[in-house]
């Protein structure tokens, strides 16, 4: 096998012997190797295999980022799931945990942690999900040495939620979550005068932040009030005023539309998606 991509020291792209793209990973894999020599197959620790390529790109763009001892875990969790939820994933569920993961990661190491103010909803009505979350809040702990609260646990559940082949009961609202994430990316786009490329991960965060977002519109669900939101509000409109602007216009147009209050925290989580969205217009 020949390397296609280099990812970085631990990742490779490769091919198999029928000519489909493949994700190799092996501590020190890439480590002085270049496009067209060839994979040291006793290095090859994992072999990722995803069918749909838009999929396998976006998951090449996060595990760039990622460590292997994330992209490990993740795999692990995803294994877990397959096994106690008894169901076929949708494979974008390696990019969504994968990210999430480094994402909460990174967050833990800059001492920021985040309340989830469905934990226990999401515990009592989706308990195996909320199993699968605490098998990776126990593997974080385990391989890393990181402590995640449970919250985080229901954050992961909620991930896996949102890729159930077989659907659920968000699929009823599915209309009206689908209109929201419109015409709040419609208004994005008007702000901005711009066009958003789709197949970016940076989109695709996005419209993912967007359609929870939505859910909690369409159940009237509030993040709890933070006494640091106003701190935080202020940082934000000296670093990111456009998006920020921007972030209070979807705040208006929600609360006059669907008579939802938008709190701070929430304009607080639009603004840093649509700052990284539009970062580099």
């Amino acid at each position: 096998m020949q390397i296609k991509r280099v990812l970085n020291n631990n990742a490779v792209i490769s091919e198999n012997h029928d000519g489909v793209e493949v994700l190799l990973m092996g501590s020190g894999i890439a480590w002085n190797k270049k496009r067209g020599q060839d994979v040291d197959i006793s290095k090859v620790e994992q072999t990722f295999l995803l069918k749909n390529p838009d999929t396998l790109d976006k998951f090449k763009e996060v595990v760039i980022d990622a460590s292997m001892d994330e992209v490990m875990i993740a795999e692990r969790v995803i294994n877990y799931a397959k096994i106690k939820l008894g169901r076929k994933l949708n494979e974008i569920i390696y990019v969504n945990l994968t990210d999430h993961l480094r994402g909460a990661i990174d967050r833990y190491k800059q001492g920021i942690k985040l309340n989830n103010p469905l934990k226990w909803d999401i515990a009592r009505l989706y308990p195996d999900e909320y199993d699968v979350g605490m098998k990776a809040v126990e593997l974080v702990k385990e391989k890393l040495g990181i402590t995640f609260l449970d919250d985080e646990a229901a954050f992961i559940a909620l991930s896996f939620l949102d890729v159930e082949a077989n659907g659920g009961t968000e699929q009823n609202n599915a209309y009206q979550m689908t209109q929201i994430v419109t015409e709040v990316e419609n208004i994005v786009k008007d702000y901005f005068r711009t066009e958003f490329d789709e197949q970016s991960l940076n989109y695709f965060r996005f419209i993912t932040h967007l359609k929870f977002f939505a859910q909690r519109i369409l159940t009237n669900t509030h993040y709890p009030a933070d006494d640091t939101d106003l701190e935080l509000m202020e940082s934000l409109s000296k670093r990111y005023p456009e998006a920020l602007a921007c972030a209070k216009q979807v705040q208006d147009f929600i609360q006059n539309k669907y008579h939802f209050t938008v709190s701070n925290q929430e304009v607080m989580y639009l603004t840093v998606h649509i700052a990284r969205l539009v970062k580099n217009l």
